[in-house]
């Protein structure tokens, strides 16, 4: 019992306050919090407090006018780069936003650093790629079709890597069917731009895929260099097999990919893009099974009715032989009937008409209109006799007296028709001249005289 008044140290009721967290548990909780939030990051600042160990390890702080934020790049990530950056640099900076829990420091664990703005690399990435648009490399229309279902796949890229196994994992789930043919090719280094490059060759030689799938997993700007050299990319271009560049993660965009007849963001998605899915076709061929099948299943039933029906109709041939021939021998008495009864009928009809003939004979017809005939042409001899008489008269009668006023009954009675050297009728005196030569017609011949004098005033 404690005589001094101290509380004791267990107390009498349970402890009702919050579950207090460790240190540990603190900092271990706030770094899986950082790392799921911030997955990929991108950074610019001024680099500040660099330090480079025996370990290789880089350590320094990334600053800007306000804030600074610690940042670590290890020795596989910063062996990568071509020169080593120096205090004060602007630079840019990809990494991985963590906690250090050991010290509860945050801090970027640094993938990729390179100077800011326009980087020397980007810069290259950006003149080829103009230069290459340009010449219309990226054009749709010169992009080739990827077979839906290839027959044989070609594959550019390391035998080691990441790549090749995702592709092989992903083409043996989806259509283990398809043969697939490694061209082994280094994808990064200085050697990896001639070997991408004769790869390409070879399988295009080789003749035997029908689409080739060129690329690599991720990794930095650097790593992937060799899908941005000029001639990796007119390797692709001019390749007579449809090509799919599949390099590098999502994120990551090469010239390679651009020239290429088709993009896949990883190699798995590749391989996903160019093999068929055998479970689809297995549910189609299932499908497809079913609806034979129960297609068969009508189509027997259906069968099997009209067989049963047509079972049901089928009579004995002898007894439908006997059936026809006792209508035969129906028919065959129904039409004697017809034709003797039609021929009594066509014997009657003939003596009723040969009746009717005998007692309209023509012959009277034909000796009444003959003698009417022998009158009407002796009526029509003495009216043509009579009507050629009057017209004799008449003409007798008109020739009279035209003769009466015909200019040859006047020349007769000694007058003349005189006519000038032009064979115009000389009408007035004054129409001729002293020395004229006229013509004149007289009642019987002609005259031909010379005017030797002209009196106009008719005396």
């Amino acid at each position: 019992m404690n005589n001094h008044g101290a509380r004791p140290l267990i107390p009498p009721y349970p402890d009702s306050r919050p579950r207090a967290l460790s240190v540990s548990e603190l900092n271990h909780q706030a770094r899986h919090l950082l790392e799921t939030s911030f997955i990929q990051v991108w950074v610019e600042g001024e680099l500040s407090g660099f330090s480079r160990p025996s370990s290789g390890h880089w350590y320094f702080s990334l600053k800007d006018q306000k804030c600074q934020v610690r940042c670590a790049m290890f020795r596989g990530a910063n062996q990568r780069l071509r020169t080593l950056p120096r205090e004060g640099d602007q630079i840019r900076i990809r990494g991985k936003v963590t906690l250090y829990e050991n010290r509860g420091d945050y801090q970027i664990i640094v993938e990729h650093l390179e100077p800011a703005g326009l980087g020397e690399l980007q810069q290259a990435f950006e003149a080829l790629k103009l230069k290459l648009q340009s010449e219309g490399l990226f054009d749709p229309a010169r992009k080739k079709a990827i077979p839906a279902t290839p027959r044989h796949i070609g594959v550019v890229t390391s035998p080691t890597g990441a790549a090749i196994h995702d592709i092989l994992t992903v083409l043996a789930r989806r259509c283990p069917a398809i043969p697939v043919t490694l061209y082994p090719t280094a994808v990064q280094g200085q050697a990896a731009t001639a070997d991408i490059v004769n790869a390409i060759q070879r399988a295009q030689q080789h003749g035997v895929a029908d689409v080739l799938i060129i690329g690599r997993g991720g990794g930095s700007l650097e790593d992937l260099w060799c899908f941005n050299e000029e001639a990796v990319a007119r390797a692709i271009a001019s390749c007579s097999i449809p090509t799919v560049s599949a390099v590098g993660h999502e994120v990551d965009v090469t010239i390679a990919d651009f020239v290429a007849d088709l993009r896949a963001p990883t190699p798995s998605a590749a391989a996903e893009k160019v093999s068929p899915d055998q479970n689809h076709w297995l549910r189609r061929l299932n499908e497809q099974e079913l609806r034979l099948s129960q297609a068969a299943r009508r189509l027997t039933q259906r069968l099997h009715t009209q067989l049963g029906h047509l079972s049901a109709r089928l009579r004995d041939p002898r007894r439908e032989l006997q059936e026809k021939a006792q209508r035969m021998d129906e028919l065959d008495v129904r039409l004697n009937k017809a034709i003797a009864q039609r021929l009594t009928q066509t014997r009657v009809k003939t003596d009723h008409l040969t009746q009717r003939l005998a007692t309209q004979s023509p012959r009277r017809t034909l000796i009444a209109a003959r003698d009417q005939v022998t009158r009407l042409h002796e009526r029509l001899e003495m009216a043509t006799r009579h009507y050629l008489k009057q017209q004799q008269e008449r003409y007798q009668y008109n020739a009279q007296a035209l003769h009466v006023v015909s200019p040859l009954a006047t020349l007769g009675r000694g007058y003349a028709i005189v006519r000038d050297e032009q064979n115009q009728i000389v009408r007035d005196a004054s129409q001729l001249g002293e020395g004229a030569a006229i013509t004149a017609r007289l009642g019987h011949g002609s005259v031909t005289a010379k005017v030797t004098e002209i009196n106009s005033n008719g005396d």
